[in-house]
C-alpha cells in the first residue's frame, strides 16, 4: 500500500500528531472543571480538538452557560499545561524517523497548528525539532482557523508549493477537514479521535502512526 503520489512538501499538525499534548489538554481541562465543581464530558473535549482557541471557548460556554468564568478557566488550564510542558512533552512515535526520511528525500516541511507560537515552543522546544521545519504557521498567521483551509493554504504558500502537491498529516477531524478542503493529499493518524466514515472519504489513507506514513512514502517512492 502506498500514497497516490510522492508529495513535493509535507505539512504537519502539531498537537496529537507531533507531540503527545492532546491528552495533556484533556487532563488539564478535566482537572480544572473538577476544581470549578463541574464534570468535563469527554464528548465536549473531543468536539474541541483541532479548533482554534476562540472556537473552543465557545464550545465550553455553550455547554456550561454564558456565565461560566472562561478566562479564569483558561488561565488555570494553562497552569496545568505549563506544568506538564516543564516536565517535558513526549514526541509521538515515529516523528524523528519521519523527519529523517524527509531530510533524505529533500522535501520541505511545515507545521500548521491551531495553537499559538508560544505553545509551539512550549510543546516542541525541548525536543529540538523546531529548526527541522521550514515554516511554522500558528494562530495569528492566517485569517480563519481549522476546519477552514486557511492554515494549510498559508503553509503551502510559505513553502512555495501548490497545495495539491502537499501531503497533510492530521490527527483530528477538524484538521482533516481543513487539509482536505485546501486540496491537499491528506493522511489521518488518529490520536484521541477515531476515524469516521467522513474521515475515510476525505483521506487518501488512515495510518496507525508516523512509522506507517514513512512506509507509505517509501512504497510510492519505490514505484518511481
Amino acid at each position: 500500500m502506498s500514497l497516490p503520489r510522492l508529495p513535493v512538501a509535507v505539512v504537519f499538525d502539531m498537537d496529537g500528531l507531533l507531540c503527545d499534548t492532546e491528552v495533556v489538554y484533556r487532563d488539564a481541562m478535566t482537572a480544572t472543571c473538577a476544581e470549578h465543581g463541574h464534570d468535563m464530558p469527554l464528548t465536549l473535549f473531543q468536539s474541541m480538538i483541532g479548533l482554534p482557541g476562540p472556537a473552543g471557548n465557545q464550545k465550553v460556554l455553550d455547554h456550561f452557560g454564558g456565565d461560566f468564568p472562561i478566562d479564569a478557566f483558561n488561565a488555570r488550564v494553562m497552569e496545568h499545561v505549563d506544568a506538564a510542558c516543564e516536565a517535558g512533552i513526549a514526541l509521538k512515535v515515529g516523528v524523528l524517523e519521519m523527519l529523517d526520511q524527509l531530510d533524505e528525500l529533500g522535501l520541505p516541511r511545515a507545521i500548521a497548528t491551531s495553537s499559538s507560537h508560544r505553545a509551539v515552543h512550549a510543546h516542541l522546544g525541548k525536543s529540538g525539532i523546531i529548526p527541522r521545519f521550514n515554516a511554522i504557521l500558528a494562530r495569528g498567521d492566517y485569517a480563519r482557523g481549522k476546519p477552514n483551509p486557511d492554515p494549510f493554504l498559508a503553509a503551502a504558500a510559505r513553502l512555495g508549493v501548490a497545495p495539491e502537491l502537499c501531503l497533510a498529516l492530521e490527527d483530528s477531524h477538524n484538521g482533516v477537514r481543513a487539509a482536505s478542503s485546501a486540496g491537499m493529499m491528506t493522511v489521518m493518524v488518529p490520536d484521541l479521535l477515531e476515524p469516521t466514515d467522513e474521515m475515510h472519504e476525505l483521506c487518501v489513507r488512515i495510518a496507525g502512526d508516523l512509522h506507517e506514513v514513512r512506509g507509505l512514502m517509501a512504497a510510492v517512492r519505490a514505484l518511481g
